[in-house]
């Protein structure tokens, strides 16, 4: 596993730190997405707020991971897949939200619904969120 997340830090021209290494394990071993206060407790190490903020802003640059604003303004982010580029984000895809439990998971296999604005209207970004009960939480 530490290969890969050495190799994912290179492959985007990113140097390898131990927090950087440390946040890309938290993504890359956790299924659904995590907000800024998860990573930090997650860590285990002391990273301050600052260092946190700054590597999710780089990760974010490089198309590591991308943000899902929730329905009480905060945001979450999650892993990118291997379509992802610095600043130009593939994630077409549908965020469920858990209404039980808090997890926010990525539907990949679920696509956003085009949508055909007016004319003189440009979508720069389109974000679909479904809130409701996951599987761990219904069964």
């Amino acid at each position: 596993m530490e290969k890969r997340i050495d190799e994912l830090l290179k492959q985007n021209q990113l140097s390898v730190t131990s927090g950087r290494r440390k946040i890309l394990e938290l993504f890359l071993h956790h299924e659904g997405a995590l907000s800024h206060s998860d990573i930090e407790k997650k860590a285990g190490e002391k990273f301050d707020r600052v260092t946190v903020y700054r590597t999710l802003q780089v990760f974010l640059e490089k198309g590591l991971i991308h943000n899902i604003p929730t329905a009480d303004n905060s945001i979450r982010y999650a892993l990118c897949k291997d379509n992802c580029s610095g600043g130009h984000h593939q994630d077409d895809h549908v965020h469920f939200i858990c209404s039980a439990c808090g997890n926010t998971v990525c539907l990949e296999e679920v696509n956003v619904p085009a949508i055909r604005l007016p004319r003189g209207f440009v979508a720069e970004q389109v974000e679909m969120l479904v809130s409701g009960v996951c599987k761990s939480c219904n069964a």
